[in-house]
């Protein structure tokens, strides 16, 4: 199944399951993401994430993800307000501080 043909349902119902596969699903979708209608339905998904293995999910690709990946999952981090975790990305070159905490 590729990204253009998920409903913003169906993402929302992984996303809220927040599983570790979960995760995994939605960020295999953003590696294989195209165009912009695709990053933002994937990003508003990704919001909807409240589990603690979904976050603790996340935080693993924020360290090991692709570039697109670790991109949204400091997003992610971002709007929670994890400022610690976000410190620790650009302390080991994971994200660049201006990704991490510019507005």
């Amino acid at each position: 199944m590729t990204t253009h043909l998920l409903t913003m349902d169906k993402l929302s119902q992984i996303a809220k399951a927040g599983t570790a596969e979960n995760i995994d699903i939605l960020m295999q979708y953003l590696n294989d993401a195209k165009g912009i209608g695709s990053y933002k339905i994937l990003d508003y998904a990704l919001g909807l994430v409240d589990s603690q293995e979904g976050r603790a999910r996340i935080r693993y690709y924020l360290f090991q993800g692709s570039l697109v990946q670790r991109n949204y999952a400091s997003l992610y981090f971002k709007r929670l307000g994890h400022v610690d975790i976000l410190q620790e990305a650009v302390e080991l070159g994971c994200i660049d501080a201006h990704q991490a905490f510019s507005s």
